[in-house]
């Protein structure tokens, strides 16, 4: 069996994780990484997303933060504060930055997004093939109020958005830059034509599934897999379970509801992304609105709070898959 999943960061990961436990040794398992929230600081070449997928699931992560390195310590993060070295918004630890600066050195030597990443899976061995979407560089960007620009407006890039505001301002628009010109990594489109079930966990559907979905390819690509696309909620109760995804939202003029979200996705049957989709038992009220919209739909508790809800998530998305198929 092959199952290929479209994953942000934490959400993606601990659901990928409680995949990896539901299924047997023959299971191929291919993971398309978001990048799009990728930066640059201090000269090093930083991928959030694929490295809390890599870290989660070759044992390095942090388990309280659910990102970055376990017992990290924070040296060069000071220092560099000490210096008054811009951003100091953005932290890196002294564990992690190695894997910057091997990503960066590999990739200043001319290797791809797609090669770095495979390197350094050689270490974690996380039981999947982790890809990025994409191999070029394609950068989130939020619109955001600014009184003295010109505009009224100004974009600055998600992590700035994420991690200086704390999305405490509200979003206007999201802007995908380079969208339009990258092309999908080396093995993602195929793996999701050969897959035999696609996934999208419950990651961010504004700049996690976003970007991956909005590459030139892959959206088409899922559109004519004969897999089944099955996608979990990650909207709880009208609220995004961990993140921004419902300022975002809000910002977009989308409805922030698992209702909503789906919808937004669309259903394959009319051009959309999506055969069956997964929202909460707190959200069961919301089943016939998605089913008028073509979705196969199910209730079920999302909540990953420990490795047996994960684990039965996991079961319930299998099975929304096979009803897709049959």
């Amino acid at each position: 069996m092959r199952i290929t999943v479209l994953s942000g960061g934490i959400g993606g990961a601990t659901f990928t994780q409680g995949l990896l436990g539901c299924v047997d040794d023959e299971t191929e398992i291919t993971v398309i990484g978001n990048t799009a929230d990728d930066i640059w600081l201090h000269g090093l070449k930083v991928c959030p997303d694929l490295d809390t997928l890599m870290y989660t699931l070759g044992g390095g992560i942090d388990p309280e933060r659910r990102w970055g390195r376990a017992e990290e310590t924070w040296a060069v993060k000071d220092e560099l504060a000490a210096y008054g070295a811009e951003p100091t918004w953005f932290g890196l630890g002294d564990r992690d930055v190695a894997t910057h600066l091997v990503r960066t050195q590999m990739l200043s030597a001319g290797y791809s997004l797609t090669d770095v990443t495979r390197a350094l899976c050689v270490r974690w061995q996380p039981g999947v093939r982790l890809l990025p979407m994409s191999d070029d560089r394609v950068e989130s960007h939020v619109v955001v109020d600014d009184e003295e620009s010109p505009s009224g407006r100004r974009a600055i890039h998600f992590q700035e958005y994420w991690v200086r505001l704390r999305a405490s301002v509200p979003a206007r628009d999201v802007v995908m830059v380079g969208i339009e010109s990258a092309r999908p990594a080396a093995g993602v489109v195929e793996a999701i034509a050969e897959a035999d079930v696609v996934v999208l966990p419950p990651s961010n559907p504004v700049v996690s599934i976003g970007p991956i979905v909005a590459v030139p390819g892959i959206g088409e690509a899922l559109r004519t897999t004969t897999a089944p696309v099955v996608g979990v909620s990650p909207i709880i109760g009208g609220g995004a379970v961990r993140g921004m995804a419902d300022q975002l939202l809000d910002g977009l003029g989308v409805e922030v509801s698992a209702g909503g979200v789906g919808t937004r996705y669309g259903a394959r049957a009319t051009g959309g992304l999506l055969d069956g989709w997964l929202v909460d038992t707190s959200d069961a009220d919301q089943l016939d609105v998605l089913e008028d919209a073509g979705l196969r739909t199910r209730a079920v508790p999302l909540y990953m709070s420990d490795e047996e809800t994960t684990a039965q998530l996991v079961r319930d998305t299998l099975a929304l898959a096979e009803e897709a198929r049959a």
